[in-house]
């Protein structure tokens, strides 16, 4: 039986910082909106989606960026963005900062059904950037400060999504570079994998030069790979243009369980892409190249969990000497 899933990605364009949840609440419903209209069952979100990319401002103290973090979901805020998705039947994808009751923080995504209950969430595992200060960077990058280290792992679930049941997993940003996140996913038969990214054109780090197009290339490589080697659909979505004075590079889009691009976004606003998405394409090569029952062999992938830093080889000396 064909297991056919109108997905749509929901670019953002800049959230300034001095504008509040409502001016991208609004935005996020006429998104909404436009997806249903063009048939879609699930719309994916951005990354830290009802805010401006926060982490690029120091605060000595943390609790000043409070402001920054949801409570609770919904809330009087985000409340309009859930009564959407009921009324239009559509599921929805949004990445935020969550503080929860205990004080903790975590760059956070979850999937919300039509009916407003969340079927999955997901904390953000590989946070890129530094903890304090650094004088040296011309702008920062403090998720190491306003974020801990995902607790939840990389989690699938099989949710309702549309008229199908579908093995839906996510992850943000940075997480789309590591393939060990990709395999973890992989190996929970993941269909759907959502992610948002708020991702700058220019490399902040001051260890030499990234041209622009790399950039988007690496981005692009990085989700292709992990559709292509886990067999499923991927929407990496962004939040794009100048933001504060900060480019971001959007780029958004929606790729296949072969690895290719089936929709992309053009511009540095808000756009909607849609692609009509076939679910039996995972089974080819979850059946073939990559049958991890078959062709797996963690045996020898000890390296991967035991090891964090790379360490240098065994140096070979010619027996004759």
């Amino acid at each position: 039986m064909t297991r056919r899933l109108t997905l749509a990605a929901a670019q953002l364009g800049p959230i300034q910082r001095a504008e509040g949840r409502d001016v991208a609440i609004g935005r996020m419903v006429r998104l909404m909106e436009k997806a249903h209209q063009r048939g879609a069952e699930v719309v994916v979100f951005p990354e830290l989606a009802l805010t401006t990319f926060f982490p690029r401002w120091y605060e000595e103290d943390l609790a000043n960026a409070d402001h920054w973090y949801e409570t609770a979901l919904p809330s009087n805020a985000t409340a309009p963005l859930f009564e959407a998705a009921r009324r239009y039947g559509i599921g929805f994808h949004l990445g935020y900062a969550e503080k929860t009751p205990d004080g903790r923080r975590f760059n956070t995504a979850v999937y919300v059904h039509p009916s407003g209950e969340v079927a999955l969430k997901y904390r953000k595992v590989h946070l890129p950037g530094h903890k304090e200060y650094d004088p040296q960077r011309k702008v920062q990058h403090l998720e190491k400060r306003y974020f801990e280290v995902g607790d939840l792992g990389f989690p699938v679930v099989r949710a309702p999504v549309g008229a199908n049941q579908v093995n839906i997993g996510m992850l943000i940003c940075n997480d789309r570079r590591w393939p060990e996140a990709w395999r973890v996913l992989g190996l929970q038969q993941v269909e759907l994998v959502m992610l948002g990214y708020n991702t700058p054109s220019l490399n902040m780090e001051n260890r030499g030069f990234e041209a622009h197009h790399l950039r988007v290339f690496h981005s692009h490589l990085s989700i292709q790979a992990g559709c292509y080697q886990n067999a499923c659909f991927a929407a990496g979505v962004a939040k794009a243009g100048d933001e504060d004075g900060h480019e971001l590079f959007g780029h958004s889009i929606i790729v296949n369980p072969q690895g290719e691009i089936m929709a992309q976004a053009t511009s540095w606003g808000d756009e909607l892409i849609i692609a009509d998405c076939d679910l039996e394409m995972c089974a080819l090569g979850r059946s073939t190249i990559f049958n991890f029952a078959r062709h797996r062999r963690p045996e020898a992938y000890g390296r991967i969990t035991a090891q964090t830093g790379s360490e240098a080889p065994a140096v070979w000396t010619p027996t004759g000497r």
